[in-house]
């Protein structure tokens, strides 16, 4: 696999005392709210040749189906990238995970039958060439499976997330937008909107800036 002249530097991302706060949290959350059951949703019937962006410690390793015939996984991280090797030898189905960005994926145009996001695309830091890349190196026709963050439907909230985007929760959660609108960015990137569904995550407790998700597939349009 040729890598593209403008890869990202092996780090370009470096958050470490985030990454061992998330990789504790989002190992809790799989059972407790319930996002365990969301990843397998979102990688059921997934086939092919499959790249993941942002595959943080590596939790959606074990939920790809067996005719998945390789995974790789991209992760800007480095303390994640080495607990997403770690899981990735615990894994069913061949990953490999190597440094990168979203913003320029190290890897061929249209060399993939699917991508996967989840929870990554809030915390890319240019969220439109992001999605370029992944339109890029999907195959004419090929699909993107997406579970983020959304904007809420309440004005009120709505308002909240635009206000804490805009000042401490980026700083506190890795680089974390809640508010983006991601159905509207991925429209405009040139994707169709196949199913989705909003969420409420956690689904019971109290509502936060970050309960707001949606997950679905979106494609990109056959020649």
């Amino acid at each position: 696999m040729a890598p593209r002249s403008s890869r990202a530097p092996k780090d370009a991302v470096h958050h470490p005392l985030f990454a061992r706060f998330y990789a504790r949290l989002s190992t809790a959350a799989e059972t407790r709210a319930g996002i365990g059951a969301h990843r397998a949703e979102l990688l059921a019937g997934v086939s092919g040749r499959v790249i993941e962006i942002g595959a943080g410690n590596g939790l959606n390793f074990s939920h790809y189906p067996g005719q998945v015939s390789e995974v790789v996984a991209i992760e800007p991280e480095r303390n994640l990238r080495r607990m997403a090797a770690t899981a990735a030898l615990r894994a069913e189905v061949p990953v490999d995970v190597v440094p990168g960005a979203a913003e320029a994926l190290p890897v061929k145009s249209e060399a993939f039958d699917a991508a996967v996001t989840s929870l990554v695309l809030c915390s890319v830091r240019d969220l439109p060439r992001s999605l370029r890349e992944i339109h890029r190196v999907l195959r004419p026709g090929g699909e993107l499976r997406f579970y983020e963050h959304g904007r809420a439907e309440g004005r009120a909230m709505a308002m909240t997330q635009q206000a804490l985007d805009r000042t401490v929760w980026p700083l506190l959660f890795g680089g974390c937008h809640t508010g983006r609108d991601t159905l509207a960015a991925l429209e405009e990137a040139g994707f169709e909107i196949g199913p989705y569904r909003r969420l409420r995550v956690p689904e019971q407790g109290p509502r936060l800036p970050s309960s707001s998700h949606v997950l679905g597939v979106a494609r990109r349009p056959a020649d």
